[in-house]
This record gives C-alpha cells, structure tokens and sequence, in this order.
C-alpha cells in the first residue's frame, strides 16, 4: 500500500496541502494566501478560480518538496472554510460571482426579513442552527435576488450551489456534485436527524433542489481525481471545525478541543443523539464515518480571533508580522484596563448580536500599543470564556480539559492566560494541523490506510499542557471588565 495521506485544508485565508504518514506526522506542507475582498462595510468575498489555482499550486509544491508522485498518496482528503457560498455553470465550471465568505454580513437585511413570520424556532429545531448572516441559505438567497438569472438557471439545474468542499470536489472530479453532512449541516437546509435536504426548508427559503450537491458521509470515497492527483481517491470532507474534532480525537461523549485561527471554534463531541442547546450554542454534526451512525457535537462560534492579529498587521500597522504580537504584548505586565472587543461582524455564540461593533475600552494617556496588542490577545480568551461556561451549562459537567489547536496555539502568553480564565488545563497535541490531519483520518479511514477510530486514539500525543494559576478574585475582576465593554459595543449597528 502506498505510504502516505494528502490532505487539502482550504481556508478563510490560505490553502494548504499537506502530506501525512501512517502515524499522522506531517511530512511536508505548501500554502498559498488568496485575496481577501471588501467592497463594502461588512461585506468579504473570495475569488473561487484563485482559490482552485492556488489549490493546485499547493498540491504540486508539496509534492515537490517531498519528492514524492500522486501515486504515493493512497487517498486524499477536503477540509474547508464552511458557509462560504458560491454558485457556478455546471457546464464551463465558471463562478457566477465571487464566494461570499462565512463572516459576510450583507444578508442581515435578510435576517430581519426571515425573522418576522416566527419561524426562526422552527429552523433551530430542524438544523441546530439560529437564524443568522453566518450561514450559507440567506447567502445564497442574496446571490439568486442580486445576480441576473441565477435562480431560473437554478431551477433548471445548470447553476449549482456549494460551499468550498463541493467546488473543489466538483473540479477534482470531473463534475461530481457533492458535499459532506458537515458542510451540509451549515447551511441551514440540512435536517440533522435524516441527514438530507428538507423540503419545509427549502420552500421556506424558496431554493431549487436542482442545485444542490447530493449529501455523503464525512468518510467514503467521492471519486478519483484528476491532474495534479491523477488516479487518488478523493475519500473524506469535513468542515473545518469539524476536522479539527476528528484530528484532535475528540471521539467520546464530552471531549471538548478549541481552534484558534481567524475566527474560534470550540466543539464538544455529545455522542449519537444532538444535544439541543439553551445557551446560544449551535447543535451540529460532528462526523458521520462511513456506514457509521453520525456524531453529534455542540459548538461556539467566534467571528475573530487570529483575524484580528492580522487587522492590527494590515490595516493599523501596529506590528510588521503576527510574530511580533506576543513580545510586543508580553513587554507590559497586564492589560493596563484595555479591552478589545473584535466585533467586527457583530457577536456569534453565546450572544448572537449582529447589532454588536468592534471597540478598544478602557484607554488611558498609559496606554500604550502594547497594551493594545495584548488587549486583542486576551479578546480570544474571554471569548473562549463565554463559550466554554455556556457549554458547561449546556452539559451539565465544566470542561476538564481542553485540547487546543491553531497558529495561535504557538502564542504561550495567550495559552497561559486562556488556562487562567477557563481554570481549566489546556492540552496541545504534538501536531496543531489538526484541521488538515482530521480530513486525512477521514480519506484514510474509507480507503483502510487506518483500521479504526482506535488507531486515531492512539496517534493522539500531548505536546505542552498548561495549567490555571490565577486566583479566582483576579479572574473574576478580569472577566467583568470584559463583560462590562462588551455590553458598550452592543447595539452600534440600527
């Protein structure tokens, strides 16, 4: 068998292939950026062609630097940005306008609209999922109302939909049009007890059938691929968050692990039944591995998180490079009472406030850009906070431990100061591309290149831990100071 796993992780930012061996190690990488498009306040679109391009780019270089051929690689897996929606000719394959990216906010004219009739209750029961501009349906909603004949052509079938995964498996295959349940699960038309598109939802939102990609397992083989991966099964997607919970083998009831990369993500695997959430998290679908029944997760969503390292790199000037944030905030003791709310495309879970903009509180003529950049550390953390106390609640148990994962993971001043704020140890595997190894456990799993879910278990190796070392009077005065510019950024946007 050949000796190797390739895995492509498509995200907000980059794409990326890289190559795993029999023991979930990275033998090599390749990245590509792709342009991040703003027209207008609020509004962030992708170039899907770029993003094929830089696909294949990857791919080819990874191979490169490894010396190795297509033929070595026994499968491929997809792992995506997820309610990043597109449209394309199913003939020339040609997008019919950018992607509008998951952190988009131009559909809350949309939310508003769809909010009056009551059924938003009804949706959450049915996909796990609040109304909100985060998911793909109003999305694509917005792309048949703005774009000319899209939804006629939809309706005849030869325009199709997709998040990432299905374009890029889409083009990979020669023009299969599929998507994985987790993907499908974002979309607000997917009903998470029969795994497949709703009808109630789809007149509720008037999306034609037509162009929807068929539904499949997290695990199965999709097709072959085509030049650069000639002749490779294409055998396992997941949504990104999703693969991280695979990758990081969170695979009993009550595993918990969190993401820190532009936005944040935290899931706890709740087992084979969905666990409704009375606390401003989503119900989703965890994994469905093959034949297997699916499992189910609970999961916090935050808009910005490492995004916001960048923002303070490009758009303010403050650092040269996201190396530079954690020196720059550890050259202070603490804070300095500053607080950085990145509301920038309002508030996710718990709160769910579109109304929400970003803010810096609490600025003194003793602020000083570090405590700014520190500020905008600590944002991740008490956003973390929110959501691992409201899951909590959710579960009934607290978090006893966290696996973490993501570029910030490398950032020890953050970790240390999410452990102090959680009061809860954090764990951080021997490999943080997690993400991109959850897809490869997936495609290697439908081809037999792992047995089981016990030979994910035993790869799972614990790189650093970090354990709580503030007094509970410091974390509470910390928390309330969040809490109290938190509730100041709420209600900006009428």
């Amino acid at each position: 068998m050949t000796g190797f796993i390739g895995a492509i992780d498509q995200g907000t930012t980059s794409t990326r292939f890289i190559i795993f061996d029999d023991a979930g190690d990275v033998v090599t990488l390749d990245r590509r950026e792709h342009a991040q498009i703003c027209p207008k306040p609020g509004w962030v679109e992708h170039d899907a062609t770029e993003i094929w391009r830089n696909t294949v780019a990857t791919i080819e270089g990874a191979l490169a630097k490894a010396g190795l051929s297509a033929a070595d690689l026994a499968a491929v897996g997809v792992t995506n940005q997820r309610e990043t929606t597109l449209l394309w000719d199913k003939e020339t394959g040609a997008p019919l306008h950018n992607a509008i990216v998951w952190m988009d906010t131009r559909v809350e004219p949309l939310v508003e609209r769809f909010s009056r009739d009551g059924f938003a209750k009804r949706l959450r029961e049915k996909t796990g999922l609040p109304l909100a501009s985060y998911f793909s349906a109003l999305k694509l909603v917005w792309l048949f109302e703005n774009v000319p004949e899209a939804r006629a052509r939809a309706e005849r079938g030869s325009v199709l939909f997709g998040t990432v995964d299905s374009w890029l498996i889409w083009n990979f295959t020669g023009g299969r049009h599929l998507t994985d349940a987790t993907n499908a699960s974002r979309t607000l038309l997917m009903s998470l007890e029969t795994l497949d598109w709703d009808e109630e939802l789809l007149r509720y939102f008037d999306i034609p059938r037509a162009c929807l990609p068929k539904i499949c397992a997290s695990s199965e083989v999709y097709g072959a691929c085509a030049a650069p991966l000639e002749g490779v099964p294409l055998a396992g997607a997941l949504g990104d968050q999703q693969a991280a919970l695979l990758g990081q083998a969170c695979l009993a009831p009550g595993q918990a692990k969190n993401t820190y990369g532009t936005g944040c993500f935290l899931l706890m695997n709740t087992g084979l039944s969905p666990r409704a959430s009375q606390r401003g998290l989503i119900t989703t679908l965890g994994y469905k591995l093959g034949s297997s029944p699916p499992v189910y997760a609970l999961e916090g969503s935050v808009a910005i998180a490492g995004a916001l390292t960048q923002w303070l790199r490009d758009n303010l000037g403050l650092i040269r490079s996201s190396e530079e944030i954690e020196p720059l905030a550890k050259s202070v003791p603490d804070n300095g009472g500053v607080y950085f709310v990145p509301a920038f495309s309002g508030l996710y879970a718990p709160r769910w406030r579109a109304d929400a903009r970003g803010l810096i509180a609490g600025l003194t003529l003793f602020s000083t850009k570090a405590h700014i950049a520190r500020a905008a550390l600590e944002a991740a953390a008490f956003q973390t906070q929110e959501l691992a106390r409201a899951m909590a609640e959710d579960a009934g148990a607290p978090l006893l431990e966290l696996r973490v994962d993501g570029g910030m993971t490398e950032n020890d001043l953050l970790m240390q100061f999410q452990a102090d704020i959680l009061n809860a140890p954090l764990a951080r595997p021997k490999s943080i591309e997690t993400t991109a190894l959850g897809a490869a456990y997936a495609a290697g799993l439908a081809v037999g290149f792992w047995k089981s879910e016990a030979d994910i278990a035993a790869h799972w190796r614990c790189a650093k831990r970090w354990s709580p070392g503030m007094g509970e009077a410091e974390r509470a005065r910390l928390f309330q100071g969040w809490e109290k510019a938190v509730e100041r950024s709420l209600g900006w946007e009428s």
